[in-house]
């Protein structure tokens, strides 16, 4: 995490060296105009994007790679609009429709249309930070943006999963993600890591070269939204797992696992499971289960495309979060449970034990048996276990937006101070 444990105030003392611009890239909220609700990493840059302008307005230009292939800065004025239109769809699933969203996409790309980058006045020197992977397995791409802009380059690393554990990866993900990762190490002048675990798996991909400054960041925690209509009610006691339907995420070990209990414990007892996600890919197992299964049917419901009231409604009410992962670059499903005060039940993975602390409870993600059994403690109408943790997490104290930023204006500062230098 950063040094500073809060930011200082803008207005009393500067966060930037005077002559420093930022360039953020917004060129993945833009490629996901035509989807309703977001992924992790959408979320993330549009966090970057308000923290930033919360923090150094003057010193904040917007730019991007559009869907058709053109680079360059966005309009201020626009950028703001287009930031408040994509969190209200995100919080409301304000345009729920195929032909609305269409309609909203085609007026949000004509009003961002990429402008020209002006030329650096004498004395400033810009640093682009992109929070996204969004083209960095086209390095040519890349270097282009930094020349145009003359600007040193700061990018945030989500993980090297595809690389380290290239069987969870979509077709031919592991070369997409040495490309990517090969920019970084090439372009990049320093690296933001979501996590320790990130940030050591980095270290190794990078041995026998010279890398980057690497600083870690924990990615924040918001409060999620209150109110809204939410889910149709589930019956209690129920567990939530959020994310993505994909291989890594071992959601066909808590089929198994409910499906087992349903054959064992009988309708009456068996607790319910909510999926909360898209469907990934590569799922065959998991789909014929969700499918065809009878003994699962009316105790597993997939709920995919809810709004974000709608999930908080819906993980406030939940015995537990259950994240049985392979694989994790950080764990924000694990803090966003923990800060609506949900348990979690997780995979003992170094990077969700960053995310979580010593709060949750963490199982092996091959040990069925005992995800078993915890599952049937904390559906109990008393666990102390539960008690326990319930009790761990009044001492917890989630992450922050605010500390990430700071570790982001850190290393910006350092290279600065450092002397400057364009593409």
């Amino acid at each position: 995490m950063s040094t500073l444990a809060a930011p200082r105030d803008a207005a009393s003392s500067p966060l930037l060296p005077a002559g420093v611009e930022i360039v953020l890239d917004l060129s993945r909220l833009l490629s996901r105009t035509l989807h309703a609700m977001p992924t992790g990493i959408d979320r993330v840059e549009l966090v970057y994007a308000r923290q930033l302008l919360d923090l150094v307005p003057d010193r904040l230009r917007f730019a991007a790679v559009n869907p058709f292939g053109v680079y360059g800065r966005l309009p201020h004025a626009a950028v703001l609009r287009f930031l408040d239109e994509t969190e209200a769809r995100w919080a409301e699933r304000a345009a729920p429709g195929r032909g609305a969203l269409t309609i909203a996409a085609a007026r949000t790309l004509a009003s961002l249309a990429p402008r020209p980058v002006p030329r650096p006045a004498p004395g400033v020197r810009r640093y682009y930070v992109q929070a996204s992977p969004h083209h960095l397995h086209r390095p040519d791409r890349v270097r282009a943006k930094l020349r145009a802009e003359q600007a040193r380059f700061i990018c945030l690393v989500h993980d090297l999963i595809p690389i380290e554990f290239p069987e969870y990866a979509r077709p031919n993900g592991a070369a997409t993600h040495r490309l990517r990762i090969g920019t970084m190490a090439s372009l990049a002048d320093g690296l933001i890591a979501n996590s320790q675990a990130t940030a050591d798996s980095m270290a190794r991909f990078l041995t026998g070269t010279t890398p980057p400054p690497i600083r870690v960041a924990h990615l924040g925690c918001d409060p999620l939204p209150e109110g809204g209509d939410g889910p149709l009610p589930l019956p209690s006691p129920y567990f939530v797992v959020l994310s993505t339907i994909e291989p890594r995420k071992n959601h066909l070990l808590l089929l198994h696992v409910w499906r087992r209990m349903a054959e064992t414990l009988g309708p009456e007892r068996t607790p319910h499971l909510a999926i909360v996600g898209r469907r990934g890919w590569e799922n065959e197992n998991v789909l014929d289960m969700l499918e065809r299964c009878e003994a699962i049917r009316g105790h597993v419901h997939e709920l995919a495309g809810l709004s974000d009231r709608g999930v908080a409604a819906l993980l406030r009410n939940a015995r537990a979060l259950l994240l049985p992962s392979f694989a994790e670059g950080f764990g924000m499903p694990v803090t966003e449970a923990l800060m609506a005060g949900t348990p979690a039940i997780c995979s003992d993975l170094p990077a969700l034990r960053e995310a979580g602390g010593a709060v949750p409870e963490f199982l092996d993600p091959l040990d069925g048996p005992a995800w078993a059994d915890m599952i049937l403690d904390y559906a109990a109408d008393r666990s102390e276990r539960r008690d326990r943790q319930i009790e761990r997490l009044r001492g917890w104290t989630p992450p922050g937006w605010r500390a990430h930023i700071a570790t982001v204006l850190d290393l910006v500062r350092e290279l600065d101070s450092g002397g400057s230098g364009g593409a």
